[in-house]
């Protein structure tokens, strides 16, 4: 027990600075935060719990149990960007408390414990768990439904564990749709098949039952928006799953072996171990099978003994979900992260096996390849300021500040993180490579991870920041302040959705090309605003000459046809400082 506490002190320390130190000192990135922590907003504030809106206009796009959460946190923490995060940090320690808890139930405490630092230390989850989004409540909800339905099949009490099962599905498809049960769905038929268990599921999961409690858990808010909208509803909420599905959408179609990278490097710098701790798993398991066993036997690990089948439940995860997003025509790096709890089981199981036995096959191969991601990170990263100077003029559409920062601007961020790679890598060698020592290998890389996730925050972040991120949010919250419910807000060219949130306010937002539209706001009685980068204002209509400069903000410009604006006293504006001009 006293071991117990220990480890969860750990690891509640650990994921409590990871993921909460200045979770709320940088503005919303866009796109998804910013729709997703206004929507939140716009909930709270109409009280309306059924309807997610974004602009003020119905969002079909998600169920609504993420904005609930976030609605809660202003509730608590007033509206800013640490509550728009607060959810997601709060999933990802959950997460990882349950990745413990399973894994030292199922295998043993060292394994445990290992298995819970690598899902908290790789970039994809502490970035995922860091931002305004849905998937760490839907990975939170997906894992536990899989290790529900593994409990349920070879635990104790099962019939509850399946009952867990089928509610965890359901309220992981209220956070992001019909990916909630589906990933599930797919780990449960793979395993089920491969292992020749169907009739054991049919005999003890209750599939009736426990669908009828999925339908209950899911119907009230998706039978009260189809009563509300009707098909409206039903065909917008289709294009964006089976239409994500089918063909790619917001021009995030990449090729079949996108999430290749994304694992390697998402995963880092765990991912080195995961293909040879796979590829033991399916050797066993069919060398186990040719022996004619039903099930193949445990392999003993040290202290704690490993199941050779619950590594290969991990290991089709990881496959199903990996192929599932990889056939999916829209792609972005944060979906494939339902895998990443079963990546860390395999890996942590390989990593304690590669200590008990120092001749387990692959293990130096698997140091050199962490070794080699590591050293090609830090090249990565020493070469920001360079990489920027090169290519800055082409960020100016989309970044108008690209063209202001100059390279020597930079801090010390990036070069520290490639100084810690280097330096916590050479480390991991140095231990890895040594079968004696080789414990202290995995104390480096989580060591070094860590450490480059901190420089990051406290150092490069607040920069990308200051010139990336929060200008328009900034010019967006005095146009806010300023303007009465029956004027006009205007957002031309870099139409990011977090600037609702910082406006508070409906807006419209004009893309390039449809400059007429300005002409027609103008037009209309009472104050208009135009937030825009300052250097599309000759492709404003003649109209827009009348408009004077109020602020101006690394690159961007606020205009309005009346030349005032106040910031109220007591009113807390965004991260950084507004510069008159």
């Amino acid at each position: 027990m006293a071991k117990h506490l220990v480890n969860l002190a750990l690891l509640l320390a650990l994921a409590g600075i990871l993921l909460f130190v200045g979770l709320g000192s940088i503005g919303l990135t866009d796109r998804d935060e910013g729709r997703n922590a206004e929507a939140g907003r716009e909930m709270l504030e109409t009280g309306d719990w059924i309807t997610p809106t974004f602009n003020y206009e119905p969002r079909f796009y998600k169920p609504a149990l993420v904005y609930w959460l976030m609605s809660g946190s202003y509730s608590l923490f007033g509206v800013n960007e640490f509550a728009a995060r607060f959810h997601s940090a709060l999933f990802g320690i959950a997460l990882i408390l349950v990745q413990y808890w399973f894994s030292v139930c199922w295998q043993a405490p060292n394994i445990g414990l290992f298995s819970a630092l690598m899902l908290l230390l790789n970039i994809e989850m502490i970035g995922l768990n860091r931002m305004a989004l849905t998937d760490s409540v839907l990975v939170f909800f997906t894992t536990t439904a899989q290790f529900a339905f593994w409990a349920g099949l070879h635990g104790t009490g099962r019939r509850s564990w399946m009952w867990w099962f089928y509610a965890a599905m359901g309220i992981a498809t209220l956070a992001k749709g019909p990916v909630g049960f589906i990933i599930p769905l797919v780990t449960m038929t793979l395993y089920l098949t491969f292992t020749r268990r169907w009739g054991q599921f049919w005999r003890e999961g209750h599939p009736l039952l426990g669908t009828g409690l999925f339908v209950l858990v899911t119907l009230p808010w998706y039978g009260t928006m189809l009563a509300i909208h009707g098909s409206a509803y039903v065909t917008i909420a289709k294009a964006q799953t089976v239409g994500r599905f089918m063909a790619p959408m917001e021009g995030h179609g990449f090729g079949l072996l996108f999430y290749v990278p994304v694992v390697l490097l998402g995963f880092f710098p765990w991912s080195a171990l995961l293909p040879m701790s796979m590829y033991g798993c399916l050797k066993a398991w069919k060398a186990a099978r040719r022996t004619g066993a039903s099930a193949p036997p445990p392999a003993t690990a040290g202290a704690g003994t490993a199941s050779t089948e619950l590594e290969l439940f991990a290991s089709l995860w990881v496959i199903g979900s990996f192929v599932f997003f990889t056939l999916s025509s829209t792609k972005l790096q944060h979906y494939i992260a339902p895998l990443f709890p079963a990546a860390a089981l395999l890996t942590a199981t390989y990593w304690h096996r590669s200590l008990v036995d120092p001749a387990t096959k692959g293990v130096r191969a698997a140091i050199h390849v962490m070794m080699g991601l590591g050293f090609l990170l830090a090249l990565g990263l020493s070469s920001i300021p360079w990489i920027y100077s090169r290519f800055s003029d082409k960020l100016l559409k989309e970044f108008p500040s690209a063209g202001l920062l100059d390279p020597s601007a930079w801090d010390a961020g990036p070069y520290a993180a490639a100084l810690v790679l280097l330096i916590g890598m050479a480390m991991v060698g140095y231990w890895g490579l040594n079968e004696q020592r080789r414990a202290g290998a995995f104390w480096a890389a989580g060591g070094t991870l860590a450490l480059v996730v901190l420089i990051t925050i406290r150092l490069s972040l607040p920069l990308m920041n200051h010139y990336f991120v929060s200008p328009p949010q900034e010019l967006a919250y005095a146009a806010g302040v300023n303007l009465q419910p029956s004027d006009h807000f205007v957002v031309y060219g870099s139409t990011r959705p977090s600037t609702i949130f910082y406006a508070r306010r409906q807006a419209v937002f004009i893309p390039f090309g449809e400059e007429e539209t300005i002409r027609l706001t103008l037009a209309k009685p009472d104050r208009t605003m135009v937030l825009l980068p300052e250097r599309f204002r000759s492709n404003l209509p003649k109209e827009a000459d009348q408009l004077v400069p109020l602020l101006r903000r690394h690159g961007y410009v606020l205009l309005a046809n009346q030349p005032m604006v106040t910031i109220p006293e007591g009113t807390a504006p965004p991260p950084a400082r507004l510069s008159p001009h």
